[in-house]
């Protein structure tokens, strides 16, 4: 940054001189402004004498030029150098730039440039998340992922320097991918040898006893302070916490000892020999257990301490931190530590456990052969229960087995114990739900419901199917309602069938998105479940939240935003088949709303090919998708037919909320007569503030109604529904400016404001049609807009008054418009000139 404000300066005008600071001459007299000064330097002066020498030799090469001297890391300058920055700053003609590192002790007279007022001080604070986002982005030349970002922010703490060298060093090993046009990191942190060298110079030297400590809170961290200062000593902890090189920290009243920079770790780590990281781990393992590990994050800790040091002996162990990982969505320490407790002996339950991760990891053939290798294992009605429900879950998600379904309703009622058979019925009823049975799975639901031997798990899930059918059916309030209750009992089941989650989340994401409800959205895309998800590369979950982020953006027209969204979705959906159709469905419409219909085609082709039987509840956003793919095309008409073929189809399945989306797309393209009375109906039944305002919009269209097209298109904008917002305002002007309404100016003023927030949007009725103004009568106009008389008008025109007037008459005509006063509104509607 230095660099680049002394590069903008007149270096023909000033007298620029650049120096930079190191530790070499930090102990030599001028040595760190040697760059800078004549090369005579008067041997054996005294410092004031080479101080009054190194001020005048300034002076005569600035030869009356305005003098600036710039210093890069000006705390490492010596002590004689500092002194003459601060006798040049003081100087009527010359001006002093420097940086120094924050935390580094600096000389008095550098602390004194700004305490005495001779420089201003500007504190560069770290990169936030959006900057770093906004920077990868500028570098990499693509978008970057959101777990990209926050890892890579979360490592470099903001630090730009940081943040270059773990890029350069991710990108020259092929750690960076790109997937839909989305960069993305693996994770995979590769120490440069210039990134070494830069933690390395803030480390800093270290004895063996700090070494120590660095090493235990390295692979121990957040490790507890009493068990730091026991196993090493205090006064070791607290010189290594006075060289900031750990930061102790009081969490849920634990005073806890943590890194103070993320990729201290990693070096301390990567340096440290594979025998003595086997004893670090061990003992660590050994101090917690001796302590009492009564916390959940302890004895997970401890586990994979024990597997990490080859001391774990005890399969219950790994089990127990195994689920805890699931829990978590750690699906990476999950399956690891699922296979261990497998390994060490740990039967049925291991293998279960193991075979749902591994089914939620994409890896559904691995966790069937688990599963069918361990069926014999079931000793008790419990076990079989889980075996059933996640062998049907795998083999109809997985691998995509629709027969399967019958197979496991003729396996419940062989289940004598109603708590165990509750698990099975619930799953059956999320099946059928997915595959489009939609009375079955809600009888099914209800039967778990009205239970009173069910299990908590089971109720959760039963409640979301019925939740996500009530979305459906027009009451997506109650449903984003019913999830938050769930959420609040999740204590009941998480530990033990966290997969439920997930059908939580697709209950509350269907109904948030047909609520419209995008302040919830925004919600739950920030709470834990999708931190957890995107942390713990759970792409099942995080892939689908993409979605319905994805969905929020193009109903706000924020269509770069949405295609962002969506192509994150897609590459984390990749290896997987339960969300991918609509992850790319989601990217060809937006991609048609943004009027690119070969990128629209492609990606619906895509959605085609890998959609199946076993996500059918997902077709209407499909259709809506297919619908608006013809459009781009240029094929209203088969647009038309498809939005007329879902209304009816979503009809017969009473999803009035699906059938209102529908018929308002239907609308929207040009056929209000023909959906006008239905939406009405729809309205008073379908909850929520959007309904009303679809029925309304589409009525004013139909009676052809600009006023209260304007009127509608201020409703959708207060809900956020800018891309709606600004097709009814269109409407509006067109229709408005037809009867030379007073009203005109206004509409296109608001049109105007409502397509700076959907700038990229390209849609049938956001077109509207232009009055061409002659080039004469632009002039004219503009002049009038800006307030000049007709007779000054003329004057610089050479024109006569009443040719003005006429001009502007027709120009009135043309616009719909009354007098001058609407004028400049008006012009701003209108596209630039050619």
């Amino acid at each position: 940054m230095l660099r680049e404000g002394v590069n903008a300066l007149d270096q023909d005008r000033l007298a620029v001189w650049t120096a930079t600071a190191n530790a070499a001459t930090a102990g030599l007299p001028l040595g760190g402004l040697a760059q800078v000064l004549p090369p005579d330097q008067p041997a054996g002066g005294s410092p004031a004498g080479l101080l009054r020498w190194a001020v005048d030799a300034l002076h005569r090469q600035a030869a009356g030029r305005p003098i600036v001297v710039a210093i890069d890391d000006a705390h490492l300058l010596d002590p004689l150098s500092a002194a003459l920055v601060y006798y040049v700053a003081r100087s009527e003609n010359a001006t002093v730039i420097g940086t120094v590192r924050t935390g580094e002790p600096v000389h008095d007279p550098i602390s004194a440039l700004w305490k005495d007022d001779l420089v201003e001080r500007i504190e560069l604070t770290p990169l936030t998340l959006q900057e770093t986002s906004d920077l990868l982005l500028q570098v990499l030349g693509g978008p970057v992922d959101s777990a990209s970002v926050d890892r890579l922010q979360q490592l470099s703490q903001g630090n730009a320097l940081l943040l270059r060298e773990l890029v350069i060093a991710a990108h020259a090993s092929g750690e960076i991918i790109e997937s839909y046009g989305m960069q993305r990191w693996t994770g995979k942190v590769d120490l440069a040898p210039t990134l070494t060298e830069v933690v390395d110079a803030r480390i800093g030297k270290l004895t063996p006893q700090e070494r120590a400590v660095l090493e235990l809170v390295a692979f121990g961290e957040p490790i507890g302070l009493p068990l730091l200062v026991n196993a090493t000593d205090l006064n070791t902890v607290e010189t290594a916490e006075e060289r900031q090189l750990i930061r102790v920290v009081v969490e849920d009243r634990r005073t806890t000892v943590r890194l103070a920079h993320p990729l201290y770790g990693e070096v301390v780590r990567r340096r440290c020999p594979v025998t003595r990281v086997r004893r670090l781990l061990a003992d660590l393992a050994t101090l917690v257990e001796s302590s009492g590990a009564r916390r959940r994050d302890d004895l997970l800790r401890v586990a994979v301490w024990r597997l990490d040091s080859d001391t774990a002996r005890d399969p219950q162990q790994l089990l127990m931190a195994c689920r805890l990982a699931f829990a978590t969505y750690d699906m990476a320490l999950a399956m690891r530590l699922g296979k261990a407790a497998l390994a060490a002996g740990g039967g049925f339950d291991a293998a279960e456990t193991l075979a749902t991760i591994l089914m939620f990891v994409n890896m559904p053939e691995e966790a069937v052969a688990i599963l069918d290798a361990n069926e014999e294992q079931t000793v008790d009605e419990s076990q079989r229960s889980r075996w059933l429900a996640i062998r049907h879950i795998t083999a109809q998600w997985g691998l995509g087995d629709t027969g399967t379904i019958e197979d496991i309703n003729r396996q419940a009622y062989k289940l004598n114990d109603l708590r165990e058979r509750s698990l099975v019925l619930a799953v059956e009823s999320t099946m059928r739900l997915h595959r489009g049975d939609n009375a079955q799975a809600l009888t099914l639901a209800r039967q778990v419901l009205d239970s009173a031997a069910s299990a908590p798990g089971p109720r959760a899930l039963a409640r979301s199917n019925m939740g996500q059918l009530q979305a459906m059916r027009g009451t997506p309030v109650q449903t984003v309602k019913a999830m938050a209750a769930i959420d609040a009992e999740a204590a009941q089941w998480r530990a033990e069938v966290p997969y439920i989650q997930l059908g939580i989340e697709l209950a509350r994401g269907t109904a948030m998105i047909l609520a419209a409800d995008l302040e919830a959205v925004d919600a739950i895309v920030a709470a834990e479940f999708a931190g957890m998800a995107d942390a713990g590369n759970f792409n099942m979950g995080s892939g689908y939240l993409q979605i319905v982020r994805a969905q929020a953006a193009r109903l706000r027209g924020r269509l770069p935003e949405a295609a962002r969204a969506a192509a994150q979705a897609c590459a984390a959906l990749a290896t997987g088949k339960v969300f991918v159709a609509l992850a790319h469905a989601e990217r060809a419409h937006v991609a048609a709303l943004t009027g690119d219909g070969p990128a629209a085609a492609e990606a619906f082709a895509i959605a085609e090919s890998s959609h199946y039987r076993s996500m059918e509840c997902l077709y209407p956003w499909l259709e809506e998708a297919r619908a608006w793919v013809a459009v781009a095309s240029g094929d209203l008409s088969t647009a038309a037919e498809v939005l007329r073929l879902l209304a009816a189809r979503t009809r017969s399945d009473g999803f009035a909320a699906h059938e209102m989306f529908a018929l308002y797309h239907l609308g929207r393209l040009g056929f209000a007569g023909e959906v006008c009375d239905r939406l009405d109906a729809l309205s008073h039944s379908v909850e929520g503030r959007t309904a009303p305002a679809m029925a309304w919009h589409i009525r004013a269209i139909a009676g052809e109604d600009g006023g209260s097209l304007l009127a509608v298109a201020e409703e959708l904008a207060d809900q956020e529904l800018n891309l709606y917002a600004a097709e009814a305002a269109a409407g509006s002007v067109t229709l408005l400016r037809g009867i030379r309404s007073p009203q005109t100016p206004r509409a296109a003023q608001r049109l105007a404001e409502l397509r700076t927030l959907c700038p990229t949007a390209v849609t049938p009725a956001l077109v509207v049609p232009q009055p061409m103004l002659t080039g004469r009568e632009r002039q004219i106009a503009r002049l009038a807009a800006a307030g000049v008389p007709s007779k000054e008008i003329a004057d610089q025109l050479y024109l006569s008054s009443r040719t003005v007037d006429n001009h502007l008459m027709r120009v009135y005509a043309k616009l719909g418009v009354t007098g001058r006063a609407e004028l400049a509104a008006a012009l701003r509607s209108l596209p630039p000139e050619e």
